[in-house]
């Protein structure tokens, strides 16, 4: 079993010095509470609404700043993952994902599908998620708006992917009474399309007018909820059987990936 914690936090746009505080907080105690792979939300570092590029050049970090070698002091044998506003060294700013383990950043991913207002300031990846081979599980790591490309999904969940890994600000659109946000039945359809596991973590609280969804959880394999967050600062935890994915058979005569008809489609 791995279990993971998605950590559903409110940081403060701009407070680099305060949200290393909640990431300090958050990481200590669900690495207290037996979590194999922390998720951490997106621009987690620095807060999400700039109004431009210039202002969010000021709260950017380098993926070899000292911060993250001090969060990932606090790991243990576990994995975080954590979004940050990342001043790469071409000197271009990008909507990245950074993957510590206890000696350090052992990857960056930078997300390829940018949102709306995002175009206007991050400059878009261009490599695809690495997967990652962890004593904990294979995870592929993206961001936000790239959960909503079957393209992508599909390309890592091919690939070998136990385990997807999103850190997301979830913008809160209206839906009808008793449903789920639209996104999370997408992280579940993608969980089930793919028999993989899928943790997304999203943010709370309300910044520059912009309310979010709140709407973190953890899929299981089978594509249903196994924990979220709920409204408000929280943490999601579950225990997953990671070993399940390797098994795309559904019955005797159903394999989600070996049904696929290749000579159609490519």
């Amino acid at each position: 079993m791995t279990r993971i914690a998605c950590c559903q936090l409110d940081p403060v746009l701009g407070d680099l010095d305060g949200n290393d505080e909640l990431i300090r907080a958050a990481l200590t105690e669900a690495v207290a509470a037996g979590a194999d792979v922390v998720v951490l939300p997106e621009l987690v570092t620095s807060g999400y609404m700039f109004t431009d590029a210039a202002e969010a050049r000021t709260a950017a970090l380098s993926a070899d700043s000292p911060r993250f070698a001090e969060w990932a002091a606090l790991l243990g044998n576990s994995i975080a993952v954590l979004g940050f506003c990342e001043l790469g060294n071409d000197g271009g700013l990008y909507n990245s994902a950074a993957v510590l383990q206890s000696d350090g950043v052992t990857s960056v991913y930078r997300k390829t599908h940018l949102w709306d207002r995002e175009k206007l300031i991050f400059t878009p990846g261009e490599q695809l998620p690495p997967l990652l081979q962890t004593r904990h599980g294979v995870l592929a790591v993206m961001v936000c708006y790239d959960l909503e490309f079957a393209e992508l999904t599909r390309h890592v969940a091919v690939a070998g992917a136990e385990l997807f890994v999103a850190p997301v600000n979830w913008p809160l659109f209206p839906r009808p009474a008793g449903e789920h946000p639209g996104e999370v039945i997408t992280a579940m359809s993608t969980a089930r399309l793919n028999r993989v596991a899928v943790a997304v973590c999203d943010r709370a609280g309300v910044e520059r007018g912009q309310a979010w969804t709140g709407g973190t959880v953890i899929v299981d394999p089978d594509g249903w909820i196994a924990a979220e967050a709920g409204p408000g600062v929280g943490t999601a935890v579950a225990d997953i059987d990671l070993a399940r994915t390797r098994d795309k058979k559904l019955t005797e005569h159903v394999d989600l990936l070996a049904d696929r008809r290749l000579d159609l489609y490519g």
